[in-house]
Formats: C-alpha cells, structure tokens, sequence
C-alpha cells in the first residue's frame, strides 16, 4: 500500500491534536508514515502509532530551533526521497502552510491549502475546501507531482488505529538556504488555561455589542464554563477590547469547532469567513435582522448582557 507522509506538529514531543487529525485522514489515502523533527521523538511515537503511523521517521539538529522554517523544508523534502509518498499532509498552521509552499516549490508539486476533507481518488487524493467565505464547496486533486496538502484543524474528529510505529532516523543535510534567518529571542505566551483557539471543540466569541473590554468577563465565563476558547469579532479587535491573536475572520483567525457561540456579533462577511464552517452555530444578538441569523442553528434574539450570564449559569447548574 502506499505511504503518506503525515508532518507532526508537537512542542517537545507533545503531539497536537491536528497532528491526530491528520493520521486519521492519511489512512484513507495508504499507510501513515509520520515525520518529527526536534525534540521529543521518544515522548511522541507511542502517541503517533497509536493514531496509525506505520513508521516515525525523527530528526533533530539545532538548526530546527535557531532558524526559521528552511531546515524543515529541507527534512521534509529528505523525507520525500527517502519514502517516495503518494502525497504530504500537513496542518494549516501558519508553519505548516509556508513550509508546504516551500516543498511543493522544491518538488514542483500541486499544493491545495485549508482542506476540510481528504478522500482517495482514482488519480490521487482528492481534497475539499470551503472557499469564498464558506460560499462555495470546492472538490480538487494535484495534477502534478507528489500532493502537498494542508488541512485545517476539526475537519475531522481523531480515531485510534494502533500501528508498528517504527522509529527510523532521517538523514538531513542543511541546504546554504537554511541558516539565512535566525531567531535571536522567544518570549513565551502568557497562558490563559484555554484551548487554542484554531483547535478548540468549541468557540464562544464576542462583539461590537459587548460594548467594551471590560465586559468581555461575560465572554470568558461562559467559555470557561463550556471548556471554550475565547474568540473577537474584528470591531471588538479594532477597538482595543481584545487582543488580535483571538480575531475571528478573514483577517484573523479561520475556526472550525464543534459549536460556536456569536455574542453581539452582527455577523459581517469578514467575520463569516473565519467561522461559518463550525459544525453548529449560535448567536445571540438583540437586532433581529443581525445577518448572523442567516447562517446559525440556533439564534437567541435577545440581550447578551441577559442571556450569555443565564446561559453561563444553566450550563454550571447543569455541570453539577
């Protein structure tokens, strides 16, 4: 069966769940065949046979950590040559994109980015986006080359497979591109002991009609409650309420979760690109004509200052 070469986002061996995600697709497509580079190999491979990679191929070197992105262009495209794969996946991280453009270059490769499905084809896989805002489904295939695809995170739900799990050591050489940016500082995140907001099973995301940044505590509860990430509406973003890192939209961030949840969010075209393919959608907004209410599930016409408390406090009582 042919192999697919499947890159694993992780922090020192911490697998992320795309990377799961990405195993699960990979075996409709042949034997999922992993590739981790840095640290952590060891911490990692259970985890990757666990989700159906036959094969953990690992390299680390110091240029992964003190140079941007070339170095892991140059393992992958190693690893190409080494497996000889009926395609590459990797996640639709801002990374994982740049370093897919930059391999298909190298191989002069078909690249198809922000897939939300993968499903063989009789010439190779055969990918679907959501493109034009969500206005349109879209079902493509690589005409040439080796496919290089990356797929958002929650387009599909991770399924255990158990598998050998081989771990092999890739031999990489560094091109003379590859030290030509180097990082010279990390400053770390400040955590706020939410999901990430690009992987989260649910969103809750607030508006212009949260009128403030002192109210989006309203925004948090409720998240905190449900186990949520926190995500902004680029008004609240513009207007200093929120930080961007948590813009949901065209400008900011694409989301894909389980359940969103829109609070005074009137639900322009910008923003409805970043989260209109959520598997369900609800908004609260007290104008009833809000555009957000074209596309939800469930739509509360109502004031958020009301509603988003009542809604935090039923979810607790009910959480026990």
């Amino acid at each position: 069966m042919a192999e697919v070469l499947v890159f694993v986002d992780h922090v020192d061996g911490s697998v992320r769940k795309p990377t799961l995600e990405l195993l699960t697709l990979a075996r409709r497509l042949g034997d999922p065949v992993a590739v981790h580079l840095g640290a952590g190999a060891d911490e990692a491979a259970p985890v990757l046979a666990e989700y159906g990679a036959t094969r953990v191929l690992t390299a680390d070197a110091p240029e992964f950590a003190d140079y941007l992105v070339v170095p892991k262009v140059d393992a992958v495209q190693a690893a190409v040559a080494a497996v000889s794969p009926a395609a590459v996946l990797f996640p639709s991280s801002s990374d994982g994109k740049e370093i897919a453009a930059r391999l298909a270059l190298r191989l002069e490769s078909g690249l198809i980015t922000d897939a939300v499905d993968l499903t063989a084809g009789d010439e190779g896989p055969v990918a679907t986006q959501s493109v034009f805002a969500a206005g349109y489904t879209t079902r493509s295939r690589i005409t040439r080359g080796t496919p290089v695809i990356t797929v958002k995170p929650n387009s599909t739900a991770p399924e255990a497979a158990p598998a050998a799990g081989a771990v092999e050591q890739l031999e990489v050489s560094f091109g003379e591109l590859a030290t030509g940016t180097k990082v010279v500082s990390r400053t770390p995140r400040a955590s706020t002991g939410r999901p990430e907001l690009t992987e989260a099973a649910i969103v809750v995301s607030g508006g212009r009609g949260v009128n403030g940044a002192e109210n989006f505590a309203l925004i948090e509860a409720l998240a905190d409650s449900l186990g949520a990430a926190v995500g902004a509406s680029r008004a609240a973003v513009d207007a200093g309420w929120y930080p961007h890192a948590s813009q949901v939209g065209q400008t900011g961030k694409t989301v894909s979760p389980q359940l969103y949840v829109a609070a005074g969010i009137s639900g322009a075209i910008q923003h409805r690109a970043g989260m209109q393919t959520s598997k369900t959608i609800v908004a609260v907004n007290k104008d009833s004509e809000a555009p957000i209410f074209e596309l939800v599930d469930f739509g509360v016409v109502g004031d958020l200052f009301t509603v988003v408390p009542a809604l935090t406090d039923e979810v607790k009582n009910r959480k026990g």
